[in-house]
């Protein structure tokens, strides 16, 4: 485990060799999403729906044009795709629902372990106004418990892992907070019945103290946005727009870029009705992804079949790394079209419960078997 954590110290770097000054390229390397070239091509008539016309000629200064801004904050909100009714008919038939295609989903995994990577806005909580009552249910909970049990697992989010884990409340699994920036483990208990909590990756500690400088003066900055809600994640920051009127969209962009422009260590990517900033280090979930699994053993492993559920742009790192891998796969948690690197999609936090009962029912008959 120290010459892995050594190797990664050395490939995403701390100091000022993968500092980029050019907040376009910044940008458009953050938000705009990679598709691999195994993916399959959109059938004939299917209009792709991405970010990358959107963004291409984004500039983050103060001469950006703000219609472009806009249109790039309405399309991280699943509620102004259009799409007609070929589109989702398309777009399925290369995105199948991963419960109707559960069958196929266990012949593929079989003789391999299943490891279990789960988002959790949008993915294990429904997407809520107010971040902080993002709670998961009951019935959430006890089918995630009962899936650690069967299978290695691990939320990755990019909230704060503290914060996950209050949402959570299982100590049975791995969790990756800020993106994949600060990884802990499964709780242990000694014989003492004393708690040891297993902290494996933090790979941004250094930028911490411009992470809280940062949040305090985004928080002052954008007071006067009604609806603007600052988080801090500890080794990033989220911007939440959800309840900002659309017409001030444009002036809380420009105020959160007046704040990051005397900090180019910092960059600024979008979610769903947020603004991230995030260190300029190579790391991201799917980075988590690849050391969660180097962490457990399977990092050359050809028997690791490792299943990502996520709802997010944030998550399509995770989902390019497993496409690129050719294990296991990705699956998309929308009810809307998007462009994404996931082989299934399932279209709701309810969807994704179901998932995961089949999960462990079959595993659960495999072994009585």
């Amino acid at each position: 485990m120290v010459s892995f954590l050594e190797e990664r110290a050395k490939n995403i770097g701390g100091g000022g060799q993968n500092i980029m000054t050019d907040a376009k390229s910044v940008l458009n390397m953050s938000i705009t999403v990679t598709v691999s070239a195994q993916k399959p091509p959109a059938p004939h008539g299917y209009i792709s729906i991405s970010t990358k016309r959107l963004l291409h000629n984004l500039e983050i200064n103060a001469g950006a044009r703000a219609s472009v801004w806009v249109d790039s904050m309405r399309a991280s909100s699943p509620t102004h795709i259009k799409s007609t009714p070929d589109d989702q008919g398309a777009w399925n038939l290369h995105h199948p629902s991963a419960l109707e295609m559960f069958e196929q989903i266990i012949d593929a995994s079989k003789g391999k372990q299943i490891i279990m990577f789960l988002d959790y806005d949008g993915t294990l909580s429904p997407i809520v106004e107010d971040p902080d009552r993002a709670f998961m249910s009951n019935k959430m909970r006890k089918t995630v418990r009962k899936l650690a049990k069967c299978f290695p697992t691990a939320i990755v989010s990019g909230r704060c892992r503290d914060k996950v884990y209050k949402f959570v409340k299982l100590a049975e699994q791995y969790y990756a907070g800020s993106h994949g920036m600060d990884i802990k483990g499964p709780e242990k208990r000694s014989k003492t019945d004393k708690v040891t909590e297993h902290v494996i990756f933090q790979p941004a500690s250094e930028f911490l103290p411009m992470i809280d400088e940062v949040y305090k003066q985004l928080v002052e900055t954008t007071k006067s946005t009604p609806g603007a809600k600052v988080e801090n994640n500890k080794f990033c920051l989220s911007v939440h727009f959800r309840c900002v009127d659309e017409k001030k969209w444009s002036g809380l962009a420009q105020q959160v870029k007046s704040v990051l422009k005397e900090y180019p260590k910092l960059r600024l990517t979008q979610g769903r009705k947020v603004l991230e900033i995030r260190p300029t280090i190579k790391w991201d979930k799917g980075k988590a992804l690849e050391f969660l699994l180097e962490s457990l053993g399977f990092a050359n492993c050809t028997d690791v079949f490792p299943v990502y559920i996520g709802d997010d742009r944030t998550d399509e790192d995770a989902f390019k790394i497993l496409r690129d891998r050719g294990q296991g796969f990705g699956i998309l948690v929308s009810k809307y079209p998007k462009d994404t690197n996931a082989s299934y999609s399932l279209q709701e936090p309810d969807e994704v419960m179901d998932f995961l009962r089949r999960l462990v029912e079959w595993k659960q008959l495999s072994m009585g078997a």
